[in-house]
Protein backbone atom coordinates (compact mmCIF):
# COMPACT_ATOMS: atom_id res chain seq x y z
CA UNK A 1 0.00 0.00 0.00
CA UNK A 2 1.39 3.56 -0.63
CA UNK A 3 1.88 5.36 2.12
CA UNK A 4 -0.58 8.40 2.20
CA UNK A 5 1.64 10.31 4.30
CA UNK A 6 3.54 11.10 1.49
CA UNK A 7 1.18 13.22 -0.50
CA UNK A 8 1.64 16.81 -0.65
CA UNK A 9 -1.45 18.05 1.45
CA UNK A 10 -2.62 20.92 3.93
CA UNK A 11 -3.90 17.88 6.19
CA UNK A 12 -3.02 16.97 9.35
CA UNK A 13 -0.42 14.18 8.64
CA UNK A 14 -1.78 12.07 11.66
CA UNK A 15 -5.35 12.13 10.66
CA UNK A 16 -6.68 8.48 11.61
CA UNK A 17 -8.82 7.39 9.08
CA UNK A 18 -9.80 4.31 11.27
CA UNK A 19 -11.29 6.08 13.82
CA UNK A 20 -14.88 5.09 15.18
CA UNK A 21 -16.62 8.08 14.05
CA UNK A 22 -20.01 8.73 12.81
CA UNK A 23 -18.36 10.40 9.88
CA UNK A 24 -16.88 7.50 8.62
CA UNK A 25 -18.57 4.60 9.08
CA UNK A 26 -19.50 4.14 12.39
CA UNK A 27 -22.18 1.29 11.49
CA UNK A 28 -22.35 -2.28 9.23
CA UNK A 29 -23.74 -0.75 5.32
CA UNK A 30 -23.45 -3.64 2.72
CA UNK A 31 -23.93 -3.36 -0.94
CA UNK A 32 -27.18 -6.07 -2.28
CA UNK A 33 -28.36 -7.28 -5.33
CA UNK A 34 -31.66 -8.26 -5.82
CA UNK A 35 -34.13 -8.68 -9.51
CA UNK A 36 -31.29 -6.99 -11.52
CA UNK A 37 -31.21 -4.20 -9.21
CA UNK A 38 -28.43 -2.75 -7.48
CA UNK A 39 -28.95 -1.34 -3.78
CA UNK A 40 -27.13 -0.64 -0.46
CA UNK A 41 -28.10 -2.20 2.74
CA UNK A 42 -27.93 -0.05 6.33
CA UNK A 43 -28.14 -2.67 9.26
CA UNK A 44 -29.29 -1.04 12.64
CA UNK A 45 -27.66 -0.71 15.51
CA UNK A 46 -27.48 -3.34 17.60
CA UNK A 47 -27.46 -1.55 20.93
CA UNK A 48 -30.93 0.15 20.05
CA UNK A 49 -32.66 -2.33 17.84
CA UNK A 50 -36.07 -1.70 17.26
CA UNK A 51 -38.69 -3.94 15.10
CA UNK A 52 -38.86 -1.30 12.15
CA UNK A 53 -37.06 -0.72 8.67
CA UNK A 54 -37.43 1.50 6.29
CA UNK A 55 -37.55 1.12 2.31
CA UNK A 56 -36.59 4.35 0.13
CA UNK A 57 -37.98 4.94 -2.54
CA UNK A 58 -36.28 7.99 -4.92
CA UNK A 59 -37.26 10.57 -6.73
CA UNK A 60 -36.62 10.84 -10.37
CA UNK A 61 -33.92 12.71 -12.83
CA UNK A 62 -32.09 16.13 -11.36
CA UNK A 63 -34.24 15.37 -8.03
CA UNK A 64 -32.72 11.66 -7.47
CA UNK A 65 -29.40 12.98 -8.27
CA UNK A 66 -29.59 15.83 -5.65
CA UNK A 67 -30.93 14.03 -2.84
CA UNK A 68 -28.77 10.82 -3.04
CA UNK A 69 -26.66 12.07 -0.50
CA UNK A 70 -29.77 12.98 2.27
CA UNK A 71 -30.98 9.30 1.36
CA UNK A 72 -27.81 8.12 2.84
CA UNK A 73 -27.68 10.83 5.55
CA UNK A 74 -31.18 9.46 5.92
CA UNK A 75 -30.25 6.41 6.19
CA UNK A 76 -27.27 6.60 8.97
CA UNK A 77 -29.44 8.50 11.68
CA UNK A 78 -32.00 5.53 11.41
CA UNK A 79 -28.91 3.46 11.86
CA UNK A 80 -28.21 5.08 15.06
CA UNK A 81 -31.45 4.84 16.97
CA UNK A 82 -32.00 1.01 15.57
CA UNK A 83 -34.14 1.23 11.99
CA UNK A 84 -32.16 -0.93 9.33
CA UNK A 85 -32.77 0.20 5.96
CA UNK A 86 -32.81 -0.46 2.18
CA UNK A 87 -32.20 2.35 -0.69
CA UNK A 88 -32.11 1.24 -4.31
CA UNK A 89 -31.86 2.22 -7.96
CA UNK A 90 -35.09 1.01 -10.05
CA UNK A 91 -34.17 -0.62 -13.36
CA UNK A 92 -32.66 1.18 -15.75
CA UNK A 93 -31.48 3.60 -13.72
CA UNK A 94 -28.55 4.29 -11.38
CA UNK A 95 -25.90 1.16 -11.07
CA UNK A 96 -29.42 -1.24 -11.71
CA UNK A 97 -29.26 -3.24 -15.25
CA UNK A 98 -31.40 -2.02 -17.85
CA UNK A 99 -34.90 -4.39 -18.34
CA UNK A 100 -35.07 -6.08 -21.45
CA UNK A 101 -36.63 -4.27 -24.23
CA UNK A 102 -35.95 -0.33 -24.39
CA UNK A 103 -39.66 0.65 -23.38
CA UNK A 104 -39.94 -1.75 -20.50
CA UNK A 105 -43.46 -0.28 -18.72
CA UNK A 106 -44.00 0.55 -15.22
CA UNK A 107 -44.69 -2.32 -14.17
CA UNK A 108 -40.86 -3.40 -14.07
CA UNK A 109 -40.47 -0.76 -11.74
CA UNK A 110 -43.56 -1.40 -10.12
CA UNK A 111 -41.91 -5.13 -9.35
CA UNK A 112 -38.50 -4.09 -8.48
CA UNK A 113 -40.14 -2.21 -5.57
CA UNK A 114 -42.09 -5.14 -3.95
CA UNK A 115 -38.81 -7.06 -4.63
CA UNK A 116 -37.05 -4.42 -2.81
CA UNK A 117 -39.77 -4.55 0.23
CA UNK A 118 -38.99 -8.50 0.64
CA UNK A 119 -34.95 -8.48 0.34
CA UNK A 120 -35.50 -6.00 3.30
CA UNK A 121 -37.70 -7.77 5.76
CA UNK A 122 -35.72 -10.72 4.58
CA UNK A 123 -32.58 -8.69 5.70
CA UNK A 124 -33.51 -7.31 8.39
CA UNK A 125 -36.29 -9.72 10.17
CA UNK A 126 -38.39 -6.60 10.66
CA UNK A 127 -42.34 -6.88 11.49
CA UNK A 128 -42.49 -3.47 10.58
CA UNK A 129 -41.86 -1.70 7.29
CA UNK A 130 -41.75 2.27 6.31
CA UNK A 131 -41.69 3.69 3.58
CA UNK A 132 -40.01 6.99 3.21
CA UNK A 133 -40.69 8.29 -0.72
CA UNK A 134 -39.65 11.33 -2.88
CA UNK A 135 -41.25 12.69 -5.77
CA UNK A 136 -41.94 10.02 -8.22
CA UNK A 137 -41.28 8.11 -5.75
CA UNK A 138 -44.20 8.70 -3.83
CA UNK A 139 -46.49 6.98 -7.06
CA UNK A 140 -44.28 4.14 -7.18
CA UNK A 141 -45.25 3.44 -3.13
CA UNK A 142 -48.72 3.73 -3.79
CA UNK A 143 -49.11 1.54 -7.04
CA UNK A 144 -46.79 -0.98 -5.53
CA UNK A 145 -47.18 -0.90 -1.75
CA UNK A 146 -50.39 0.84 -0.26
CA UNK A 147 -52.95 -0.73 -2.44
CA UNK A 148 -51.57 -3.95 -1.46
CA UNK A 149 -51.61 -2.97 2.26
CA UNK A 150 -47.99 -4.10 2.52
CA UNK A 151 -46.64 -1.46 4.55
CA UNK A 152 -47.00 0.10 8.44
CA UNK A 153 -46.56 3.68 7.63
CA UNK A 154 -45.66 6.13 4.89
CA UNK A 155 -43.42 9.41 4.76
CA UNK A 156 -44.41 11.52 1.25
CA UNK A 157 -41.97 13.93 0.65
CA UNK A 158 -43.01 16.62 -1.65
CA UNK A 159 -44.81 14.08 -3.72
CA UNK A 160 -46.14 13.47 -7.22
CA UNK A 161 -50.13 13.90 -7.34
CA UNK A 162 -50.77 14.37 -10.65
CA UNK A 163 -48.38 11.99 -13.01
CA UNK A 164 -49.43 14.73 -16.09
CA UNK A 165 -48.37 17.30 -14.37
CA UNK A 166 -45.50 15.71 -12.97
CA UNK A 167 -44.26 15.12 -16.16
CA UNK A 168 -44.94 18.92 -17.60
CA UNK A 169 -43.03 20.11 -14.90
CA UNK A 170 -40.30 17.81 -15.58
CA UNK A 171 -39.91 19.23 -18.95
CA UNK A 172 -39.74 22.92 -17.52
CA UNK A 173 -37.32 21.95 -15.79
CA UNK A 174 -35.19 19.98 -17.90
CA UNK A 175 -35.31 22.76 -20.13
CA UNK A 176 -34.06 25.45 -17.91
CA UNK A 177 -31.08 22.50 -17.40
CA UNK A 178 -30.59 22.43 -20.97
CA UNK A 179 -30.10 26.57 -20.95
CA UNK A 180 -28.04 26.57 -18.22
CA UNK A 181 -25.58 23.95 -20.43
CA UNK A 182 -25.86 26.23 -23.44
CA UNK A 183 -27.65 23.14 -25.35
CA UNK A 184 -29.02 23.79 -28.76
CA UNK A 185 -32.28 22.48 -29.58
CA UNK A 186 -30.83 19.40 -31.57
CA UNK A 187 -28.84 18.04 -28.25
CA UNK A 188 -31.96 18.26 -25.85
CA UNK A 189 -33.86 15.73 -24.66
CA UNK A 190 -37.16 15.43 -25.96
CA UNK A 191 -39.02 12.54 -24.48
CA UNK A 192 -41.52 12.79 -21.62
CA UNK A 193 -40.15 12.62 -18.33
CA UNK A 194 -36.05 13.04 -19.71
CA UNK A 195 -33.91 15.31 -17.94
CA UNK A 196 -30.60 16.11 -16.91
CA UNK A 197 -29.42 13.53 -19.74
CA UNK A 198 -31.68 10.91 -17.97
CA UNK A 199 -33.68 8.74 -20.50
CA UNK A 200 -37.05 8.04 -19.04
CA UNK A 201 -38.39 5.02 -20.82
CA UNK A 202 -41.20 5.62 -22.78
CA UNK A 203 -43.29 2.81 -21.32
CA UNK A 204 -42.89 4.33 -17.55
CA UNK A 205 -43.88 7.68 -19.03
CA UNK A 206 -47.30 6.49 -20.65
CA UNK A 207 -48.19 4.75 -17.16
CA UNK A 208 -47.08 7.74 -15.09
CA UNK A 209 -49.25 10.21 -17.21
CA UNK A 210 -52.27 8.05 -16.83
CA UNK A 211 -52.13 8.24 -12.64
CA UNK A 212 -53.31 10.82 -10.71
CA UNK A 213 -53.34 10.16 -6.43
CA UNK A 214 -56.40 11.90 -5.75
CA UNK A 215 -57.95 8.99 -7.53
CA UNK A 216 -56.81 6.01 -5.00
CA UNK A 217 -59.60 4.68 -2.97
CA UNK A 218 -58.17 2.13 -1.15
CA UNK A 219 -58.80 2.62 2.60
CA UNK A 220 -55.36 3.59 4.02
CA UNK A 221 -54.98 2.29 7.59
CA UNK A 222 -51.74 3.34 8.20
CA UNK A 223 -49.55 6.46 10.02
CA UNK A 224 -48.65 8.96 6.95
CA UNK A 225 -46.26 11.77 7.07
CA UNK A 226 -46.91 14.46 3.98
CA UNK A 227 -43.57 16.58 3.62
CA UNK A 228 -44.93 19.19 1.33
CA UNK A 229 -43.26 22.28 -0.28
CA UNK A 230 -45.53 25.86 0.26
CA UNK A 231 -48.04 26.88 -1.88
CA UNK A 232 -48.20 23.31 -3.38
CA UNK A 233 -52.37 22.93 -3.49
CA UNK A 234 -51.82 19.93 -5.21
CA UNK A 235 -50.12 18.29 -1.99
CA UNK A 236 -52.51 19.59 0.59
CA UNK A 237 -55.13 18.42 -1.02
CA UNK A 238 -53.57 14.70 -1.39
CA UNK A 239 -53.25 15.39 2.18
CA UNK A 240 -57.22 15.45 3.02
CA UNK A 241 -57.68 12.78 0.90
CA UNK A 242 -55.56 10.48 2.64
CA UNK A 243 -57.32 11.49 5.65
CA UNK A 244 -60.51 10.46 4.15
CA UNK A 245 -59.16 7.36 3.34
CA UNK A 246 -58.44 6.91 6.79
CA UNK A 247 -55.10 7.49 7.35
CA UNK A 248 -53.86 8.99 10.25
CA UNK A 249 -51.76 11.75 8.54
CA UNK A 250 -49.54 14.33 10.08
CA UNK A 251 -48.03 17.08 7.57
CA UNK A 252 -44.35 19.37 7.99
CA UNK A 253 -42.96 21.69 6.08
CA UNK A 254 -40.32 20.59 2.91
CA UNK A 255 -38.31 23.78 4.75
CA UNK A 256 -35.03 23.47 2.18
CA UNK A 257 -36.49 21.57 -0.49
CA UNK A 258 -35.71 24.71 -3.24
CA UNK A 259 -31.56 24.67 -2.02
CA UNK A 260 -31.50 20.94 -1.68
CA UNK A 261 -32.45 20.09 -5.53
CA UNK A 262 -30.65 23.44 -6.96
CA UNK A 263 -28.05 20.92 -8.16
CA UNK A 264 -25.73 18.19 -6.99
CA UNK A 265 -23.35 20.29 -6.72
CA UNK A 266 -24.75 23.10 -4.63
CA UNK A 267 -27.54 21.02 -2.63
CA UNK A 268 -27.46 21.77 0.73
CA UNK A 269 -29.16 19.14 3.20
CA UNK A 270 -31.86 20.27 5.67
CA UNK A 271 -30.41 19.08 8.86
CA UNK A 272 -33.52 19.65 10.68
CA UNK A 273 -35.74 18.05 8.15
CA UNK A 274 -33.72 14.71 8.87
CA UNK A 275 -33.90 14.61 12.57
CA UNK A 276 -37.91 15.30 12.19
CA UNK A 277 -38.24 12.27 9.70
CA UNK A 278 -36.30 10.16 11.92
CA UNK A 279 -38.01 11.13 15.20
CA UNK A 280 -41.34 10.54 13.42
CA UNK A 281 -40.34 6.87 12.51
CA UNK A 282 -38.90 6.15 15.38
CA UNK A 283 -42.07 6.73 17.09
CA UNK A 284 -43.38 4.14 15.60
CA UNK A 285 -41.13 1.84 16.27
CA UNK A 286 -40.96 -0.36 19.39
CA UNK A 287 -37.64 -2.12 20.61
CA UNK A 288 -36.65 -5.60 20.43
CA UNK A 289 -36.50 -6.61 24.12
CA UNK A 290 -35.79 -10.56 23.18
CA UNK A 291 -32.50 -9.32 21.46
CA UNK A 292 -31.47 -9.36 17.90
CA UNK A 293 -34.70 -10.44 15.39
CA UNK A 294 -33.42 -13.42 13.03
CA UNK A 295 -32.87 -12.46 9.52
CA UNK A 296 -30.98 -13.20 6.58
CA UNK A 297 -27.59 -12.08 6.10
CA UNK A 298 -27.75 -9.30 3.13
CA UNK A 299 -25.73 -11.20 -0.52
CA UNK A 300 -23.57 -8.64 -2.40
CA UNK A 301 -24.16 -10.57 -5.68
CA UNK A 302 -22.91 -9.98 -9.27
CA UNK A 303 -25.29 -7.87 -12.28
CA UNK A 304 -24.90 -9.80 -15.52
CA UNK A 305 -25.27 -7.69 -18.53
CA UNK A 306 -24.30 -8.14 -22.21
CA UNK A 307 -21.04 -8.84 -22.27
CA UNK A 308 -20.24 -7.28 -19.06
CA UNK A 309 -20.60 -8.30 -14.86
CA UNK A 310 -20.78 -5.23 -12.61
CA UNK A 311 -20.17 -6.56 -8.20
CA UNK A 312 -21.19 -3.53 -6.07
CA UNK A 313 -18.31 -3.26 -3.89
CA UNK A 314 -17.28 -1.32 -0.78
CA UNK A 315 -13.72 -0.61 0.14
CA UNK A 316 -10.71 1.33 1.41
CA UNK A 317 -10.26 1.31 5.37
CA UNK A 318 -13.07 0.07 6.83
CA UNK A 319 -14.99 -0.04 3.97
CA UNK A 320 -15.47 3.40 3.85
CA UNK A 321 -16.26 4.28 0.02
CA UNK A 322 -18.89 2.52 -1.85
CA UNK A 323 -19.01 1.66 -5.77
CA UNK A 324 -19.21 -0.68 -8.16
CA UNK A 325 -16.36 -2.79 -10.59
CA UNK A 326 -17.61 -3.58 -14.13
CA UNK A 327 -15.85 -6.51 -15.92
CA UNK A 328 -16.16 -8.04 -18.98
CA UNK A 329 -17.69 -11.56 -19.33
CA UNK A 330 -14.48 -12.93 -21.08
CA UNK A 331 -10.51 -12.33 -20.67
CA UNK A 332 -9.49 -8.75 -19.49
CA UNK A 333 -7.17 -6.71 -21.04
CA UNK A 334 -5.56 -3.36 -20.92
CA UNK A 335 -5.02 -1.22 -17.94
CA UNK A 336 -7.89 -1.15 -14.93
CA UNK A 337 -9.74 2.24 -15.57
CA UNK A 338 -10.49 4.02 -11.80
CA UNK A 339 -13.79 6.90 -13.24
CA UNK A 340 -13.44 9.52 -10.87
CA UNK A 341 -16.78 11.57 -9.79
CA UNK A 342 -17.72 15.42 -11.19
CA UNK A 343 -18.24 17.49 -8.54
CA UNK A 344 -20.91 15.71 -6.03
CA UNK A 345 -22.63 13.79 -8.95
CA UNK A 346 -23.22 10.00 -7.83
CA UNK A 347 -20.73 7.56 -9.26
CA UNK A 348 -23.04 6.53 -12.29
CA UNK A 349 -22.43 10.09 -13.72
CA UNK A 350 -24.66 12.60 -15.44
CA UNK A 351 -26.59 11.03 -17.62
CA UNK A 352 -25.50 7.73 -16.35
CA UNK A 353 -22.52 8.53 -18.91
CA UNK A 354 -20.27 6.44 -16.02
CA UNK A 355 -21.90 3.32 -16.36
CA UNK A 356 -22.64 3.45 -19.91
CA UNK A 357 -18.87 3.81 -20.93
CA UNK A 358 -18.03 1.19 -18.28
CA UNK A 359 -20.12 -1.20 -19.86
CA UNK A 360 -19.48 -0.60 -22.84
CA UNK A 361 -15.45 -0.69 -22.11
CA UNK A 362 -16.34 -4.13 -20.35
CA UNK A 363 -17.47 -5.23 -23.69
CA UNK A 364 -13.95 -4.53 -25.12
CA UNK A 365 -12.27 -6.13 -22.35
CA UNK A 366 -11.49 -3.70 -20.07
CA UNK A 367 -12.01 -4.05 -16.11
CA UNK A 368 -13.24 -0.55 -14.47
CA UNK A 369 -14.13 0.72 -11.12
CA UNK A 370 -16.41 3.53 -10.65
CA UNK A 371 -17.27 5.05 -7.29
CA UNK A 372 -17.87 7.71 -5.28
CA UNK A 373 -15.11 9.78 -2.85
CA UNK A 374 -15.48 10.69 0.90
CA UNK A 375 -18.48 12.53 1.53
CA UNK A 376 -20.03 12.03 -2.02
CA UNK A 377 -23.99 10.58 -2.41
CA UNK A 378 -23.24 6.99 -0.90
CA UNK A 379 -19.65 7.93 0.83
CA UNK A 380 -19.12 8.94 4.05
CA UNK A 381 -17.11 11.49 5.27
CA UNK A 382 -13.76 11.31 6.24
CA UNK A 383 -12.45 12.82 10.03
CA UNK A 384 -10.73 15.88 9.82
CA UNK A 385 -11.88 16.58 6.11
CA UNK A 386 -13.78 20.16 5.19
CA UNK A 387 -17.23 19.33 4.35
CA UNK A 388 -16.38 20.69 1.11
CA UNK A 389 -14.21 18.34 -0.54
CA UNK A 390 -14.19 19.21 -3.96
CA UNK A 391 -10.57 20.48 -5.13
CA UNK A 392 -8.98 19.30 -1.57
CA UNK A 393 -6.15 17.80 -1.78
CA UNK A 394 -7.83 14.72 0.66
CA UNK A 395 -9.64 13.14 -2.14
CA UNK A 396 -5.80 11.65 -3.52
CA UNK A 397 -5.97 9.51 -0.68
CA UNK A 398 -9.69 7.94 -1.60
CA UNK A 399 -8.25 7.96 -5.36
CA UNK A 400 -4.83 5.96 -3.33
CA UNK A 401 -7.22 3.32 -1.84
CA UNK A 402 -9.09 2.56 -4.82
CA UNK A 403 -5.78 2.06 -6.44
CA UNK A 404 -4.97 -0.36 -3.96
CA UNK A 405 -8.63 -2.32 -4.17
CA UNK A 406 -8.02 -2.83 -8.02
CA UNK A 407 -4.14 -4.10 -7.52
CA UNK A 408 -5.28 -6.18 -4.91
CA UNK A 409 -7.82 -8.20 -7.31
CA UNK A 410 -5.19 -8.87 -10.07
CA UNK A 411 -1.84 -7.02 -10.69
CA UNK A 412 -2.79 -4.96 -13.98
CA UNK A 413 -1.74 -1.13 -14.54
CA UNK A 414 -4.47 1.82 -13.46
CA UNK A 415 -5.39 4.83 -15.22
CA UNK A 416 -7.47 7.34 -14.02
CA UNK A 417 -10.57 9.17 -16.00
CA UNK A 418 -12.69 12.17 -14.98
CA UNK A 419 -14.90 15.34 -15.90
CA UNK A 420 -15.07 18.62 -14.11
CA UNK A 421 -13.50 18.36 -10.70
CA UNK A 422 -12.96 14.95 -11.36
CA UNK A 423 -10.25 15.73 -14.37
CA UNK A 424 -8.76 18.02 -11.51
CA UNK A 425 -8.41 14.96 -8.90
CA UNK A 426 -7.36 12.35 -11.94
CA UNK A 427 -4.31 15.09 -12.81
CA UNK A 428 -2.89 15.43 -9.07
CA UNK A 429 -3.79 11.38 -8.03
CA UNK A 430 -1.34 10.49 -10.92
CA UNK A 431 1.20 13.07 -9.50
CA UNK A 432 0.48 11.22 -5.92
CA UNK A 433 0.60 7.98 -6.89
CA UNK A 434 3.11 6.78 -10.34
CA UNK A 435 1.08 3.24 -10.27
CA UNK A 436 -1.88 5.33 -12.45
CA UNK A 437 -0.29 5.02 -15.61
CA UNK A 438 -2.39 7.43 -17.59
CA UNK A 439 -4.79 10.18 -16.58
CA UNK A 440 -7.92 11.58 -18.97
CA UNK A 441 -8.71 14.54 -17.60
CA UNK A 442 -12.22 15.99 -19.42
CA UNK A 443 -13.08 19.85 -18.90
CA UNK A 444 -10.33 20.24 -16.16
CA UNK A 445 -11.20 23.88 -14.22
CA UNK A 446 -7.34 24.40 -13.24
CA UNK A 447 -4.09 21.75 -12.98
CA UNK A 448 -3.34 23.61 -9.59
CA UNK A 449 -5.58 24.79 -6.99
CA UNK A 450 -4.73 28.52 -5.83
CA UNK A 451 -4.46 28.47 -1.86
CA UNK A 452 -7.40 30.82 -0.48
CA UNK A 453 -8.96 30.94 -3.83
CA UNK A 454 -13.11 29.89 -2.16
CA UNK A 455 -14.90 26.90 -4.26
CA UNK A 456 -18.11 28.17 -3.12
CA UNK A 457 -17.59 30.83 -5.03
CA UNK A 458 -15.81 29.91 -8.11
CA UNK A 459 -19.31 27.57 -8.59
CA UNK A 460 -21.25 30.40 -7.78
CA UNK A 461 -20.08 33.01 -9.47
CA UNK A 462 -18.05 31.04 -12.88
CA UNK A 463 -18.61 33.21 -15.59
CA UNK A 464 -18.60 31.63 -19.22
CA UNK A 465 -15.26 31.18 -21.51
CA UNK A 466 -15.19 34.45 -23.81
CA UNK A 467 -14.96 31.93 -26.88
CA UNK A 468 -18.89 31.36 -25.67
CA UNK A 469 -19.80 34.41 -24.97
CA UNK A 470 -18.73 35.54 -28.59
CA UNK A 471 -20.20 32.65 -29.83
CA UNK A 472 -23.61 33.23 -28.44
CA UNK A 473 -23.26 37.06 -29.24
CA UNK A 474 -23.69 36.01 -32.57
CA UNK A 475 -26.59 33.26 -32.35
CA UNK A 476 -30.00 34.43 -33.50
CA UNK A 477 -31.60 33.24 -30.97
CA UNK A 478 -29.52 35.67 -28.34
CA UNK A 479 -31.04 38.37 -29.69
CA UNK A 480 -34.30 36.90 -30.14
CA UNK A 481 -34.15 35.77 -26.16
CA UNK A 482 -33.08 39.87 -25.49
CA UNK A 483 -36.06 40.84 -27.61
CA UNK A 484 -38.40 38.78 -24.92
CA UNK A 485 -36.84 39.56 -22.32
CA UNK A 486 -35.59 36.33 -21.15
CA UNK A 487 -31.80 37.73 -20.68
CA UNK A 488 -30.57 39.68 -18.26
CA UNK A 489 -28.84 41.81 -19.61
CA UNK A 490 -27.05 43.74 -16.43
CA UNK A 491 -25.50 40.07 -15.28
CA UNK A 492 -24.71 39.09 -18.49
CA UNK A 493 -23.42 42.79 -19.46
CA UNK A 494 -20.96 42.52 -15.83
CA UNK A 495 -19.56 38.58 -17.07
CA UNK A 496 -18.56 39.69 -20.26
CA UNK A 497 -17.09 42.48 -19.10
CA UNK A 498 -15.02 40.10 -16.82
CA UNK A 499 -14.32 37.68 -19.38
CA UNK A 500 -13.02 40.31 -21.62
CA UNK A 501 -11.15 41.96 -18.88
CA UNK A 502 -9.65 38.11 -18.31
CA UNK A 503 -8.57 38.16 -21.79
CA UNK A 504 -6.47 41.24 -21.73
CA UNK A 505 -4.86 40.62 -18.28
CA UNK A 506 -4.29 36.95 -19.39
CA UNK A 507 -2.40 38.16 -22.30
CA UNK A 508 0.06 40.44 -19.93
CA UNK A 509 0.24 37.83 -17.59
CA UNK A 510 1.67 35.03 -19.70
CA UNK A 511 4.68 36.86 -19.86
CA UNK A 512 5.35 36.22 -16.11
CA UNK A 513 3.31 32.87 -16.20
CA UNK A 514 6.58 30.97 -15.58
CA UNK A 515 7.79 33.35 -13.00
CA UNK A 516 5.22 33.32 -10.04
CA UNK A 517 4.97 30.53 -7.73
CA UNK A 518 1.52 29.29 -8.76
CA UNK A 519 2.48 29.30 -12.52
CA UNK A 520 5.87 27.35 -11.70
CA UNK A 521 3.72 24.56 -9.55
CA UNK A 522 1.76 24.27 -12.50
CA UNK A 523 4.48 23.21 -14.98
CA UNK A 524 6.52 21.28 -12.31
CA UNK A 525 3.37 19.14 -12.18
CA UNK A 526 3.85 18.58 -15.77
CA UNK A 527 7.22 17.98 -15.67
CA UNK A 528 6.82 15.71 -12.84
CA UNK A 529 4.22 13.38 -14.98
CA UNK A 530 6.73 13.49 -18.15
CA UNK A 531 9.61 12.52 -15.46
CA UNK A 532 7.07 9.46 -14.57
CA UNK A 533 6.50 8.85 -18.09
CA UNK A 534 2.62 9.60 -17.27
CA UNK A 535 0.73 9.60 -20.44
CA UNK A 536 -1.85 12.56 -19.78
CA UNK A 537 -4.69 12.86 -22.42
CA UNK A 538 -6.09 16.58 -21.95
CA UNK A 539 -9.80 16.95 -23.65
CA UNK A 540 -12.05 20.01 -23.81
CA UNK A 541 -15.75 20.87 -24.92
CA UNK A 542 -15.31 23.47 -27.07
CA UNK A 543 -15.56 27.03 -25.74
CA UNK A 544 -15.23 24.93 -22.12
CA UNK A 545 -15.01 27.39 -19.44
CA UNK A 546 -11.34 25.82 -18.75
CA UNK A 547 -9.75 26.29 -21.84
CA UNK A 548 -9.17 29.80 -20.46
CA UNK A 549 -6.73 28.28 -17.51
CA UNK A 550 -4.90 26.07 -20.46
CA UNK A 551 -4.61 28.14 -23.03
CA UNK A 552 -3.16 30.72 -20.56
CA UNK A 553 -0.26 28.08 -19.84
CA UNK A 554 0.21 26.29 -23.11
CA UNK A 555 -1.67 28.93 -25.12
CA UNK A 556 -4.08 28.75 -27.87
CA UNK A 557 -4.36 24.96 -29.62
CA UNK A 558 -1.80 23.76 -26.61
CA UNK A 559 1.25 24.99 -28.55
CA UNK A 560 3.20 24.93 -25.38
CA UNK A 561 2.65 21.51 -25.56
CA UNK A 562 5.42 20.69 -27.46
CA UNK A 563 7.82 20.14 -24.17
CA UNK A 564 5.16 17.25 -22.96
CA UNK A 565 5.57 14.33 -25.84
CA UNK A 566 3.07 12.10 -22.84
CA UNK A 567 0.40 14.59 -23.11
CA UNK A 568 -2.10 14.97 -25.87
CA UNK A 569 -4.68 17.64 -26.63
CA UNK A 570 -8.22 17.84 -28.17
CA UNK A 571 -11.44 19.86 -28.86
CA UNK A 572 -14.81 18.37 -28.83
CA UNK A 573 -16.55 20.41 -30.96
CA UNK A 574 -20.43 21.48 -30.24
CA UNK A 575 -19.82 19.64 -26.84
CA UNK A 576 -21.40 21.30 -23.70
CA UNK A 577 -19.34 20.94 -20.27
CA UNK A 578 -21.40 17.84 -19.29
CA UNK A 579 -20.63 16.05 -22.24
CA UNK A 580 -24.78 16.09 -23.07
CA UNK A 581 -23.93 15.09 -27.30
CA UNK A 582 -23.03 11.69 -27.97
CA UNK A 583 -20.33 12.43 -30.23
CA UNK A 584 -19.00 14.04 -27.38
CA UNK A 585 -19.16 10.92 -25.07
CA UNK A 586 -17.82 8.82 -27.99
CA UNK A 587 -14.55 10.91 -27.69
CA UNK A 588 -14.21 10.53 -24.38
CA UNK A 589 -14.90 6.86 -24.57
CA UNK A 590 -12.37 6.26 -27.14
CA UNK A 591 -9.75 8.36 -25.68
CA UNK A 592 -9.64 6.14 -22.46
CA UNK A 593 -10.15 2.81 -24.66
CA UNK A 594 -7.18 4.34 -26.09
CA UNK A 595 -4.59 5.04 -22.94
CA UNK A 596 -6.28 1.71 -21.20
CA UNK A 597 -4.80 -0.66 -24.14
CA UNK A 598 -1.91 0.95 -24.16
CA UNK A 599 -1.00 0.82 -20.49
CA UNK A 600 -1.21 -2.66 -20.53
Amino acid sequence: MVDTSQIKTDLPQNIDIQAKSRLLVSYAARPVVFSQCAGIFHFPDENNLTDTAVLFLSPWGMEELCTRKLQRIMAERLSDVGIASLRFDYPGTGDSLDPDGSDAGAEVWIQSVVDAAQTLQASSGCRKLVVIAQGLGCIMACEALTKAGKIDALVMMAPVVSGRNYLRETAMWSSMIDDGLGLPADQRLKDPGSIAGLLMPAGVADAIKKINLLKLETILSFDCLFVTRPERIAEDDLLKHFKALDAKADAIAFAGYDALVSSPTQSIIPDGLVENIVSWVKERSEPCADGPIHADQPQNAVLTGPGFTETPVQFGERGRLFGVVCEPLGQPRGANVVFLNSAYDRHSGWGRLTARMARDLAKEGITSLRFDGANIADSPPLPGVPQQVLYEEAQNIDVIEAVDFMQSRGKRPVIAAGRCSGAFVAFSSALADERIRGAIVVNADCFRWEKGRSVEDSLDHKPRSFGEYRERMLNRGTFTRILKGEVDLPSAAINIGKAVGKQIGVRTARLFRSHNEFGRSVYAAFDTLKAQKTKVALLYSENDAGLDHFNYYFDVSGRGLKAYPNVSFAIMPNADHNLSPEHARKIYLDKVRELALAAD
